[in-house]
């Protein structure tokens, strides 16, 4: 919170690197609505944590408290902002208190350490903190949203004289949406309105029916570069006599009249210093014009919006490039969010859309493709596909974790509060057999088993124990144990020793049937 730019996101400094390492270049000016969605995500999950505490303080060190009473009173000062739109300058006042107070709290840990010294500080307090930074995100989140229902990714950031910092906006990034989605801020329509929105943008790309991490461009020519508008130079005094006077310390004139900065400048200091040893008969041109010139490079150059990789590659999570891990994510994010509709019983069709997004998401994902379409062995880990090739780069990613996820979520697996719990409300009626058919295992001794399962059912193991959901007009779990003794269970949920069995692979049980009832 330290680093957060009300409207903007948070600030990216050389000590908070992305996830997306393509977009790195943008550290100093860049400011990170990514890290701002997953810090929304986090705080609500952190207040659920203190909602259960049931002490009145806690001890942390005497160097914390004083920073987190210094982000507390910053935050509770600035709240009315929270009425309507930041303006530059208040933006900058808010953003110059946060980090004053990260700065003190930095500069005692690096020059003096922490002291050792514990005080106790009000559970309430923290709670405050968190609900505070909490309104301040929920702000932020709204004001990025764009005109075409996707949310911004990442921003800059412009210093303006002393007391004023704005905020620019780059193009569309999947990360972005898939954050947005990600942080448990936005309702079940809205998320659809998201999902909707992405299907039908520049992000998706029909020939792999799956998504973009950047939307193709066309990057100007070499040559092009370094041009300097001719409206430009007529509006500079300076620049039209440096050029009469073939003066070309800071511009020239080609031979098919383009006009462009010296190419040995590196960025505006070169400029600055090239128009500091210009003669002094130019010194009184350079005192009036020098901000305005300063504007004229940064319009031909931008350096402010370069990211990176993915600003000028095409592979390598370039443009027109999808990353498989981060469709990975966009689809346990979509499985999230069906689930909470699920569970809050939304509309059945806004629920059913949901459905078609998340099964449309993992068919884009290319286990599910043939060989052709994907151009690798379906079940190979690559990173990435640009546009026109087929996979590229051999490797496993965090894709993996995603996918796995995303695979117990449908099979409906899920812990509470420690107990072992099955609600496959996302599993296909066509992955239930049609027939007999063996199922062959590894168990928790590494042994390889092999057993008949039933028409209308599924096999897995978990914890490698074995699983098989049978269909049923009941709902109920049969536990088998491994010295022949059965046990019934009503409902669908485990009690907390057998769940403790099988977290633990203490090999005791065999095999648990979980008979689901299943609409025709």
């Amino acid at each position: 919170m330290s680093n957060f730019i009300p409207e903007g996101g948070i600030w990216m400094n050389t000590q908070r690197p992305e996830w997306n390492d393509a977009n790195n270049a943008l550290v100093g000016n860049g400011v990170s609505m990514v890290t701002l969605y997953y810090l929304k995500r986090f705080l609500k999950f952190f207040e659920s944590i203190l909602s259960k505490y049931d002490r009145e303080d806690i001890e942390i060190s005497i160097e914390l408290k004083q920073f987190l009473s210094e982000l507390t009173h910053v935050l509770a000062q600035n709240q009315g902002l929270l009425r309507g739109n930041i303006s530059d300058k208040e933006r900058k006042r808010v953003l110059d208190g946060l980090g004053s107070a990260g700065s003190s709290f930095r500069k005692i840990i690096y020059t003096q350490k922490f002291s050792g010294q514990k005080v106790k500080v009000q559970t309430a307090d923290i709670t405050s903190f968190v609900d505070l930074s909490s309104l301040f995100l929920a702000h932020s989140i709204k004001a990025n949203k764009r005109t075409d229902h996707l949310y911004h990714a990442y921003n800059l950031m412009t210093v303006k004289g002393q007391d004023e910092v704005a905020i620019s906006y780059l193009p569309e990034m999947l990360e972005g949406q898939v954050a947005v989605l990600s942080s448990g801020f936005l309702s079940s329509s809205e998320s659809l309105e998201v999902l909707d929105a992405l299907k039908s943008s520049s992000l998706f790309r029909a020939d792999q029916f799956s998504y973009v991490l950047y939307p193709n461009k066309t990057l100007p020519r070499f040559v092009m570069k370094n041009t300097i508008p001719p409206e430009a130079i007529s509006s500079s005094d300076l620049l039209t006599k440096l050029i009469e006077h073939k003066n070309n310390q800071v511009v020239e004139r080609d031979a098919l009249g383009e006009y462009h900065f010296n190419g040995a400048f590196n960025n505006v200091n070169s400029l600055k210093a090239a128009l500091e040893s210009l003669p002094e008969m130019y010194q009184a041109s350079v005192e009036g014009e020098s901000e305005a010139l300063y504007q004229i490079f940064e319009g031909v150059f931008d350096h402010k919006s370069f990211t990176g990789r993915s600003g000028t590659f095409f592979g390598y999570e370039g443009l027109g490039s999808i990353y498989w891990h981060m469709v990975s994510k966009l689809l346990l994010a979509t499985f999230e969010i069906t689930k909470d509709a699920v569970n809050q019983k939304e509309d059945k069709a806004l629920v059913g859309r949901l459905f078609d997004h998340y099964f449309e998401i993992n068919e884009g994902i290319g286990v599910n493709k043939s060989p052709e379409l994907y151009g690798a062995f379906s079940t190979d880990a690559y990173s990435h596909t640009p546009g026109g090739k087929g996979a590229q780069q051999p490797g496993m990613t965090g894709q993996v974790k995603e996918d796995l996820l995303s695979r117990w979520g449908e099979l409906g697996i899920e812990v509470q509060e420690g107990i072992l719990t099955f609600d496959p409300f996302m599993l296909r009626r066509d992955e239930f057999l049609t027939k007999k058919q063996d199922y062959v295992y590894v168990n928790v001794l590494k042994e390889r088993c092999s057993i008949e399962l039933e028409k209308d059912s599924i096999g897995f193991t978990y914890c490698q124990v074995l699983i098989i959901y049978q269909t049923s007009q009941t709902s109920k779990i049969e536990v088998h144990y491994n010295d022949g003794a059965q046990r019934i269970i009503e409902g669908n949920q485990l009690d907390l020793t057998v769940s403790r069995m099988i977290f633990k692979r203490t090999h005791e049980i065999h095999k648990l049937v979980v008979f689901l009832m299943r609409d025709e």
